[in-house]
C-alpha cells in the first residue's frame, strides 16, 4: 500500500538521521578534547611564565602581639594561670585609590595553540588618613609597613618603584602577617613612637610595576573612593567581576575602560578584614577571542542534525514528486559527508585561519555531492541544485558564526526562512494523494 511504504520511508529516514547522530556526536567529542588541550596550553603558560593576576592593595599594616595572663585547669583539676600570646594586625585601607596602566599584548605559542598573555604597565596612588590605632592592655606594636597583593609574584618584571610621602622605599617578598592579601609584597616604614598605642599619621603611596600575566587582569577596590583605568591595544576585552566599567570604548583598535568604585557600593574592605573571597569583589578585564577556532566549530557542530535533515527532507520530496527511487544507503552517504564536513573545519582551523578552513571544507563537501548527486538524482543539472542550496546553507551558516551580538536573530530567521521555503515549494503537493491507501 502506498501510505505503508510512504510511512516505512518514513522510518526509515528518520532511523538514519538517528544514526547519524553517532558520528556527529563523535565529532564534538573531538571539538571537546582539542577544547581541553588548548585548557592544557594556558595552563603551561601559566606555569612557566605567569598566570591571570589580581592587585590588591596598598595597605598599610600594623602587627600587634597580646600578652595576657589566663586562669586555666588542667586534666588534674589543678588551676593554674598561664601566659597566652596572640597575634594579630592593624589594617588600614586607603582613603582614595587610583589605579591605571596599559597592557601591551602578544600571544604565546604551546604547539598549535596560541594563549593571549600581556604585560601591564601599572602606575598606582594611594592616600592614607591618619589612624588611631587602640590602646589595649598588655598589647604592644610592631613596625608599620605597606604591603601590596600580587596574586603571582613571578610575573613582576624589574624591580617595582615605590615611594611613601615620595621618599623611595625597598620592596621585599611577602605581605607579612597580612594572610588575607595572598601573596605579594612588602615595605617597612616610618610609623609611631609608641608601641602601646597611638596614631598613624597621614601618608601617600604611589608605586609604579611591571607585570606580566596570561588572558585576564583584576584589581580589587580597596579604598574608600577608587578610580581605575585599564587601556590595550586588544580589540576583543571581555569585562567581568563585580562591577562593569562605567566609561568604556572598544575598537578595532584597541579599548580604554574606566571603573568609579566607592566603598559603599563595595564590600571588598569587609571580606580583607574577615579573610574573604576578593575576587568575587574585583573588577576585571580578561584577552579573549569571542569567535575562537573551537568555539566556532562547537557552535557549527550543533546546527549539523539541521544540514543532514533539510538535505535528506529534499531527498523525499524528489522521490515522492519526481519518482526517483533514492536507496537509504545513498541517503547515509551523504549524511556522512555532511558530517565529515565539521571534522575537515577543526582539524583545518588549527592550522589556517578560521574562514580559510571554512571555505576549503565547504568546496571540498560541496563538490564532493555534487558529484555524487548528480548520479543520484539521475540529472548534472539536479546534482548542481542541491550544491547550491547547499552552498547557501553554508553560507548562512558562516554568517551566524562570526556573529558576536546576532547569532541568536539571525539563526531564528535562518529558520523561518527554511521553513517558508519547504512551506512554498510543497504548497500545491496533494499529499492524500500520494499516501492514499488502498481499500
Amino acid at each position: 500500500m502506498k501510505s505503508l511504504k510512504m510511512l516505512l520511508r518514513f522510518a526509515i529516514v528518520g532511523g538514519l538521521i538517528l544514526l547519524l547522530l553517532i558520528p556527529l556526536m563523535m565529532i564534538r567529542g573531538v571539538i571537546n578534547e582539542r577544547s581541553a588541550y588548548r585548557d592544557e596550553a594556558y595552563s603551561r603558560v601559566a606555569e612557566s611564565r605567569a598566570g591571570t593576576q589580581r592587585l590588591i592593595g596598598p595597605v598599610r599594616v600594623v602587627p600587634w602581639v597580646e600578652r595576657q595572663q589566663v586562669d586555666v585547669v588542667d586534666a588534674q583539676g589543678v588551676k593554674k594561670t598561664e601566659m597566652q600570646t596572640t597575634e594579630g594586625q592593624w589594617l588600614q585601607v586607603p582613603t582614595t585609590l587610583e589605579v591605571n596602566g596599559e597592557l601591551l599584548p602578544s600571544q604565546r605559542s604551546v604547539g598549535l595553540f596560541k594563549v593571549p598573555v600581556y604585560s601591564w604597565n601599572g602606575q598606582v596612588k594611594a592616600s592614607f588618613a591618619a589612624d588611631d590605632y587602640p590602646v589595649k592592655a598588655g598589647r604592644s606594636y610592631g613596625q608599620p609597613y605597606v604591603a601590596l597583593g600580587v596574586s603571582d609574584a613571578r610575573g613582576l618584571v624589574g624591580t617595582p618603584n615605590l615611594r611613601v610621602d615620595g621618599q623611595q622605599v625597598r620592596l621585599l617578598p611577602g605581605v607579612g602577617a597580612a594572610d588575607a592579601l595572598g601573596r605579594g609584597l612588602h615595605a617597612p616604614v616610618a610609623g609611631f613612637a609608641d608601641a602601646s598605642g597611638g596614631t598613624l599619621a597621614a601618608s601617600s603611596v604611589e608605586l609604579e610595576l611591571r607585570l606580566d600575566g596570561s588572558r585576564a587582569l583584576s584589581v580589587v577596590p580597596l579604598g574608600d573612593d577608587n578610580q581605575i583605568a585599564l587601556r590595550s591595544s586588544w580589540p576583543h576585552p571581555s569585562f567581568t567581576g563585580a562591577f562593569l566599567p562605567n566609561e568604556r570604548r572598544v575598537d578595532g583598535q584597541g579599548f580604554d575602560a574606566r571603573w568609579a568604585v566607592s566603598s559603599l557600593a563595595s564590600d571588598a574592605q569587609h571580606q580583607l578584614r574577615k579573610g574573604g573571597d576578593l575576587d568575587a569583589q574585583a573588577v576585571a578585564v580578561s584577552l579573549v577571542d569571542p569567535v575562537d577556532s573551537y568555539t566556532q566549530a562547537d557552535r557549527a557542530s550543533k546546527y549539523g542534525v539541521l544540514f543532514i535533515v533539510l538535505t535528506f527532507v529534499g531527498f523525499i520530496l524528489f522521490e515522492l514528486i519526481k519518482a526517483l527511487r533514492i536507496h537509504p544507503l545513498q541517503y547515509l552517504m551523504v549524511g556522512l559527508a555532511l558530517a565529515i564536513f565539521f571534522l575537515l573545519l577543526i582539524s583545518l582551523s588549527e592550522h589556517i585561519a578560521f574562514w580559510q578552513a571554512y571555505l576549503v571544507s565547504a568546496v571540498a563537501c560541496i563538490g564532493l555531492q555534487a558529484v555524487y548527486l548528480a548520479n543520484v538524482l539521475g540529472h548534472w543539472k539536479r546534482g548542481l541544485g542541491f550544491a547550491a542550496m547547499l552552498t547557501l546553507l553554508y553560507g548562512a551558516l558562516y554568517g551566524l558564526l562570526v556573529s558576536e551580538n546576532n547569532a541568536l536573530l539571525m539563526g531564528s530567521l535562518l529558520l523561518f526562512a527554511i521553513l517558508a521555503v519547504a512551506m512554498w515549494v510543497t504548497r500545491r503537493v496533494d499529499w492524500y494523494a500520494l499516501g492514499s491507501e488502498l481499500k
